[in-house]
């Protein structure tokens, strides 16, 4: 007799199809989700349990995988390079997949309730105020502030000059002029 998983399922993301398990690690493309966060696999194309298999149509209406996000990181470097002999082109770039690991926590078939995913709630920023909606306030403000003067300023003194300012550089001497023949 050939041994099988209790219950697995066949589950689709990233356009890619993976067979999993309870207590499985998988490693996905990329998903949105933080590490940590518990989220829901609902594209199910196939799901079996011991001698009974559930088949989609294209996805089994109900059942779904229950994973926990252990990671969010960046595969191993790929050199891709591009080469063409005898007219010098040479292209070398890397790349590296961005990948998530999830830990396979249930497997549910139809009908099955389970605790509520965990997603990370973003705060919603409030609405920025419009220059409508700020006018009345700040005519308020202002009619309550007291409006203060400045103090007028005091004419600019003359200033004074010292006999170091008036004095003047003596002329630069003139070179003397040397005979061609010395």
């Amino acid at each position: 007799m050939v041994w099988r998983p209790k219950i697995y399922a066949l589950i689709e993301t990233g356009n890619k199809q993976y067979k999993v398990t309870e207590g499985q690690t998988l490693v996905v493309d990329r998903l949105p989700d933080k590490e940590g966060s518990r989220i829901q696999l609902d594209k199910v194309l196939l799901l079996a349990n011991d001698d009974k298999v559930t088949i989609g149509k294209p996805y089994v209406e109900g059942a779904r995988v229950m994973a926990v996000v252990k990671e969010n990181g960046k595969g191993d470097k790929i050199i891709v390079f591009k080469y063409k002999s005898k007219v010098r082109y040479r292209r070398k770039n890397g790349h590296r997949q961005l990948y998530t690991s999830l830990n396979i926590d249930r497997i549910l078939p139809p009908g099955t309730q389970d605790v509520k995913v965990e997603k990370p709630t973003a705060k919603k920023a409030e609405p920025k105020k419009t220059v409508e909606a700020m006018k009345p306030a700040v005519t308020e403000e202002l009619k309550k502030t007291e409006v203060i003067k400045p103090a007028a300023k005091a004419p600019a003194k003359k200033k004074t000059t010292t006999a170091k300012s008036v004095a003047k550089k003596a002329p630069a001497k003139k070179k003397e002029e040397k005979p061609d023949g010395a």
